[in-house]
């Protein structure tokens, strides 16, 4: 960054090459020897996506997902994608140490300020998921599947309109083992799979956010490669999320979710990146996924 242009090649190289707990490392030395801001100055350097990108991998995680959450809640709109992505996929762990660092950055707490801002049945899948209070055990039950199955069948198919609360406190409540013995239940109970059932008792936010509880228990590296190919899919880029997903999973589970994208979709994720992103963008994404 000294002198006359920036080497962003070798920003890249430095940066998409290590682990965030580095990246914060590199960033208090960076101060300690020349006395400035590293975040401030790459800020200067840069601009576009690259610079995103790249204050995006010089934020700790739990404060990275904090403010995706707040940009979530509180820009134009409520971005339902980014809060689905969140919540859906992560430990009860993960999940209370965000909720700390948004009330440490923000001084409000995550769950208000979710509540405040979304509504209806999605508005409780919310609550629920963020309130961080699913059973992680891993034992499963035969008995208590084949009753959740039946309930499910309950709540859904087998009446007039569809009983929401029972697929919210099952699918929150319940450690993964024992969902995935739910959906095998229900599956031979109703002859037909439980996202068909979703899809047909729900609509809109609610049924996304079911939806993806299921496809996460079932393949979480498959889940985040279709979000992926939904980023980069049609017309324009969804930038924020192909950011996101690219800067929370790389230190992950890529490997999977790049072998899950490439039998999903026949060409590979690097392949994919490479024809929609272009220049020190698309080399410093390429490089996160170790393609580059």
């Amino acid at each position: 960054m000294k002198g006359f242009g920036t080497d962003e090649k070798a920003i890249i190289n430095v940066l998409a090459r290590r682990t965030n707990a580095q990246r914060m490392e590199i960033a208090v030395q960076f101060k300690t020897m020349y006395g400035k801001d590293l975040i401030k100055d790459l800020k200067s350097e840069l601009s576009g996506r690259l610079e995103d990108l790249v204050v995006a991998l010089m934020i700790p995680l739990p404060q990275y997902y904090a403010r995706e959450l707040r940009e979530a809640i509180y820009g134009a709109g409520t971005d339902e994608d980014c809060l689905i992505e969140v919540f859906c996929t992560l430990s009860n762990r993960e999940i209370q140490i965000i909720r700390n660092a948004y009330q440490t950055t923000f001084g409000s707490s995550l769950e208000s300020d979710l509540r405040g801002d979304t509504g209806g049945h999605f508005k409780r899948l919310m609550t629920s998921l963020c309130s961080a209070g699913r059973d992680e055990s891993g034992i499963v039950n035969q008995a208590q599947a084949s009753a959740d199955a039946q309930q499910l069948l309950q709540a859904g198919v087998m009446q007039w309109g569809t009983d929401e609360s029972t697929f919210n406190m099952i699918l929150c409540q319940r450690n993964y083992n024992q969902l995935r013995l739910v959906f095998d239940e229900y599956q031979r109970m109703g002859g037909h799979d439980i996202e068909q059932a979703i899809k047909g008792e729900f609509s809109g936010d609610i049924e996304q956010g079911l939806l993806a509880i299921v496809r996460a228990i079932r393949n979480l590296p498959g889940f985040f490669a279709k979000r992926l190919h939904g980023s980069m899919a049609g017309m324009g880029t969804s930038d924020g999320q192909l950011i996101r997903i690219i800067v929370t999973r790389c230190e992950v589970d890529m490997g999977d979710i790049k072998l899950n994208y490439a039998a999903k979709y026949g060409k590979s994720l690097a392949e994919a990146i490479a024809n929609d992103t272009s220049g020190d963008y698309k080399k410093c994404l390429l490089a996160l996924i170790g393609e580059y």
